[in-house]
Formats: C-alpha cells, sequence, structure tokens
C-alpha cells in the first residue's frame, strides 16, 4: 500500500482551493533500504572534491520535506564536498548514472567558495537503463548546501536527464554573503514526479543571486518547483527566471517567493515564469509572491502559460517541416536563452538532444 505524502510546502499558505500549497503524492512510499550507489564519475583536475566523508547534520530552512531531508541526513550513500578557493578555480562535474545495480541514490553535497574564490559545479543525474527492464525504479533523493563568502562568483548546474518513470527529489539551499554571487541553472526534464526546492539567503549587502531554469514535462509526469528568496543585505538582488514546457498529460506548479526583509534597502527583487502548453490536457499552475517589511525597494514578479502560436507553427510548417519538428524547434528556440548560459558546448549539445527525444 502506498503511503500518502506532503512535500514542497509555500513559505506563506495561499486558499486551498488553488491547490498549490504543497503537492500530494498518494502512489509513492520513501524506500527503507539504501543500498550502494557507485556509478558516480568526477572530473576534478584541481583536487577540490572529497567524497565518502559524512557531511555534518544541518536542519534545512525549507527543503522539500522533513521526511526526506531525515533520510539524507542519516542514510546518505554519496558524501561529497566541494572547495573553491582563488587558487583552485577549475570547473568540477559530478555526473551519477542510474545503471544496473545502482538504482537509489541519497546524495548530500556541499560546496564551499573560499573569499574571492570563482567556479562553476555541475551535477548530473541520468538513466542509462531501459525502463523495460526495470524491476526496482530509479530513485533520487538529495541535498546541496551551498556557502559563498565574500567576494566569490560561483555557478552551480544542476541536469536532471533522469527517465520518466523515476522519482526525484532535491533540496538546494545557499547562503551568500557580502558582494558574493550564486548562480543556478537547472535543467528538469526526468522523473514520474519531480520535486525541486531552492532557498537563496541574501544576507550581506550587495550579494546576488540567479536563478535561471528550464523543465520538460511529457506523458503523467508531475513537476513541483519552489524557489524561495530572503533580502537581508542592502542592494541585494535576485533575478528568477522560469521557462517550461508540458504536454500530454504532464502537470506542473511553480511557486516563487521574493521576500523583502527589514533593512534590504535598495534591494531588486525580480521572477518570471512562462509554461508552454503543448497539449489541451496538460495543466500549468503558478504562485508567484511577494513578501515585504522594507520600503525602499524594487520587486517585480509575472507568470503565464499558454499554447503554440498557431501562426509561428504555420509559419515553420510551410518551411518544409513537419509538425512535430516545428513544435521542437519552437520549444528550443524559447528555452536558448538559458541554454546558453552554460559555457560547456558539449553539455548544451547533450540538452537540445535530450529535448528532441522527448518532444518525439
Amino acid at each position: 500500500m502506498m503511503d500518502k505524502i506532503r512535500l514542497n510546502e509555500t513559505p506563506v499558505r495561499t486558499s486551498v482551493k488553488f491547490g498549490i500549497n504543497d503537492i500530494v503524492l498518494d502512489d509513492f512510499t520513501v524506500p527503507e533500504e539504501i543500498t550502494a550507489f557507485d556509478s558516480v564519475t568526477i572530473k576534478d583536475r584541481a583536487g577540490q572534491v572529497t567524497t565518502n566523508e559524512r557531511i555534518k547534520d544541518t536542519s534545512l530552512i525549507y527543503g522539500v520535506g522533513e521526511i526526506l531531508e531525515d533520510q539524507v541526513n542519516e542514510q546518505s550513500n554519496q558524501n561529497i564536498k566541494i572547495v573553491m578557493d582563488q587558487k583552485n578555480q577549475e570547473n568540477v562535474e559530478l555526473v551519477f548514472d542510474f545503471q544496473g545495480k545502482d538504482h537509489c541514490l541519497v546524495d548530500n553535497i556541499e560546496i564551499l567558495a573560499e573569499e574571492g574564490s570563482k567556479g562553476t559545479v555541475i551535477l548530473k543525474y541520468k538513466s542509462s537503463k531501459d525502463n523495460a527492464d526495470l524491476h526496482e525504479k530509479d530513485y533520487h533523493n538529495g541535498i546541496c548546501r551551498i556557502k559563498a563568502k565574500k567576494k566569490s562568483d560561483i555557478r552551480v548546474i544542476v541536469i536532471n536527464l533522469l527517465n520518466e518513470d523515476s522519482r526525484n527529489f532535491i533540496s538546494l539551499e545557499s547562503n551568500v554573503e557580502e558582494s558574493a554571487k550564486v548562480d543556478i541553472i537547472t535543467v528538469d526534464f526526468g522523473g514520474r514526479s519531480s520535486v525541486s526546492n531552492y532557498y537563496v539567503n541574501l544576507e550581506k549587502n550587495n550579494s546576488e543571486g540567479n536563478i535561471n531554469s528550464i523543465y520538460l514535462g511529457k506523458e503523467d509526469q508531475k513537476i513541483d518547483i519552489n524557489y524561495m528568496a530572503h533580502l537581508y543585505g542592502e542592494k541585494t538582488n535576485i533575478d528568477i527566471e522560469v521557462q517550461g514546457a508540458l504536454k500530454d498529460r504532464a502537470t506542473k506548479s511553480f511557486k516563487g517567493t521574493l521576500d523583502f526583509k527589514t533593512g534590504a534597502k535598495k534591494a531588486k527583487g525580480n521572477e518570471n515564469e512562462f509554461c508552454m502548453l503543448l497539449s489541451d490536457k496538460a495543466k500549468s499552475k503558478a504562485l508567484p509572491m511577494l513578501l515585504c517589511t522594507e520600503e525602499d525597494v524594487e520587486g517585480n514578479h509575472s507568470s503565464a502559460s499558454g499554447k503554440v502560436d498557431s501562426k509561428e507553427l504555420f509559419y515553420l510548417m510551410t518551411r518544409g517541416f513537419s509538425q512535430k519538428e516545428a513544435m521542437k524547434l519552437i520549444v528550443k528556440a524559447k528555452f536558448s536563452h538559458i541554454i546558453e548560459r552554460i559555457e560547456q558546448e558539449e553539455l548544451r549539445e547533450e540538452i537540445l538532444a535530450e529535448i528532441d527525444k522527448r518532444l518525439d
């Protein structure tokens, strides 16, 4: 018998009739037995990565849910620490490959950007096995904590390329000190249910956070996104840009909260989310929120959804493209300005190929 689990709650409750305060999964049970996960590739030329050392338990401010947070702290089968400093600023890439006996990953990752450091960390999760042969469904539950010290500049790219029958849960949290910057880029394609939570604390003056995210849902996938930013310091800045597409019977809920705290003078915050509906049965919900206890701030938010422009689709089809190929081009064009922020060409090409594959 499946449990009913409630996850990804909004920091401020809204009317229950909207059905967006959280996500309730009634077809899922949290795995109790966590076996080893060995299919991890680490590309690290500067010796910045330490593995197999238990990370000290630290409670998340928000996170996907307490039951999943406890599982990471108590049962993680991958514990990884990454340190960026001024001497070692090589990019780090971690690839978690779900294949063979490796179908259950519970990862606890800590990223420390030392003062004045700069670098990129790529976390890629992918399924390499055929769904038809699965006895165990792929399961990922992870926490990634980011500490950005003064004047550091860190980019974290999270790529979810799991299959459509997997379960994906990830909680990210960053603490950004004075004049530091944290860029988060997420690509969320896989998972029968994919639930992500990101909280950023802009605690010091001139700290900055950016979130650029794309998602693509098909069949009966459920995508639930919850982004929250607390702005405490003067002249802090947060920008959230989310672009997505849904086909078949896929559903998505986006929750974005910008909270300007007392003392965040001249802080700026922007959030924008757009969902492209590729079928009449796909469903999109959005809840952008602005909270404020400081007068001298600037906050903007917008959210929208809509079908593919019929004129644009017709134009491409008159140029010899099939309807399916034209649809792929439109989706990739909508995602392009976010994909282009990824400097690694090979990774960009892999994402574009996945879009083609999942829209076939």
